[in-house]
């Protein structure tokens, strides 16, 4: 059995009743359950099946990004994914604490996936095809200039045998759509169920960190860029990971809800602020993304990472302070991976 970890971040204390329900399973099936807090989190913290990491023990990691990465931001969830290498784990999953799991969560998973095998398609909505047609509804990070586009029907893709070291669970009753999406449409809404979609080389569809798992070899691609805006951390880390995947041969799989999600208090004219970096931007990185040379293989996947944040910074997407913490991170995932 492959060595697993879970990974969220959390302030507590009023998602206690998630973060109980997490560390309960993870000890029933072996997993191990970083929980990774800031400093509005409690100094003590304790749930038995629940390895929780405050921001001065934190400190204590040997690690030289988590020696500089900023407090008060979701990026410090990368410090979970270094503890869960240093432990020596070989598969990663990811949530946020206003998910609950249903127990397909948990299932055995593989890397080679049944999938409707998506590329060439450009921008693709792939909440439309887990949702019924009279449900105008898209993912958050999904550029604003494509959502009148009309998507093919599914008998236009081959069903087959797809490789992905990348997958992406949706979540239910509250599913990540952005704050226009919010603003403009009711929920909750649930998903249709038994459907794999896997997009390939030149299929984009933005991915986020809230119920996604992780193979060893794609580890690197975990890195959340702390220089940038809060709603955008996790999907400009998806538009990334994809570019390198396609030059791996890899897809990213997309799969049916296996979480639901009594979302937490957000104020949504502030989500819609936080998000104009990325309705006027998505479109245009994942243009540059596309056109960048990203030599592919492991060996290269640490260089072809800075090769994207380079230009992340240089195009003034993610500020150039993130120059060093993307270098702190790949120094310290080359000694681990």
């Amino acid at each position: 059995m492959s060595k697993k970890s879970l990974v969220i971040t959390s302030i507590g204390p009023d998602t206690m009743e998630v973060l109980h329900t997490f560390a309960k399973a993870s000890k029933e099936r072996n997993f191990d359950f970083i929980m990774i807090g800031d400093t509005k989190s409690p100094a003590e913290f304790k749930i038995d099946g629940c390895d929780f990491w405050s921001v001065d023990r934190q400190l204590t990691v040997d690690s030289k990004f988590a020696k500089l990465c900023p407090v008060k931001h979701y990026a410090r969830k990368n410090i979970g994914y270094i503890i869960a290498l240093q432990n020596g784990t070989e598969e990663i999953v990811e949530t946020d604490d206003d998910n609950f799991p249903r127990e397909e969560f948990w299932n055995e998973k593989s890397r080679t996936v049944k999938a409707y095998d998506i590329k060439g398609q450009g921008w693709v909505n792939v909440y439309n095809y887990f949702s019924d047609n009279d449900k105008f509804i898209w993912p958050r990070g999904l550029p604003l200039e494509e959502l009148q586009k009309v998507s093919k029907p599914l008998t236009d893709y081959e069903m087959k045998e797809v490789l992905c070291p990348i997958q992406q669970g949706l979540a239910d009753e509250n599913p990540d759509v952005d704050a226009v999406y919010r603003l403009a449409y009711p929920l909750p809404l649930n998903f249709n169920k038994g459907m794999n979609l896997a997009l390939g080389d030149g299929a984009w569809s933005p991915f986020n960190s809230q119920n996604t798992y992780w193979y060893k070899e794609a580890f690197p691609l975990l890195y959340l860029p702390a220089y940038c805006s809060f709603r955008m951390t996790d999907i400009w880390r998806s538009y990334v990971a994809q570019r390198i995947a396609w030059a791996n041969g890899w897809s990213i799989l997309f799969h049916e809800a296996t979480v639901w999600q009594e979302r937490n208090v957000h104020n949504l004219m502030k989500d819609f602020e936080d998000e104009i970096p990325g309705y006027l931007n998505n479109y245009k990185i994942c243009s540059e993304l596309a056109a960048l040379n990203i030599k592919g293989g492991k060996e290269n996947m640490l260089d072809d990472l800075l090769t994207c944040y380079d230009m992340l910074t240089s195009k003034g997407f993610v500020g150039k302070e993130e120059d060093v913490l993307v270098r702190a991170w790949t120094e310290d995932i080359s000694k681990l991976w």
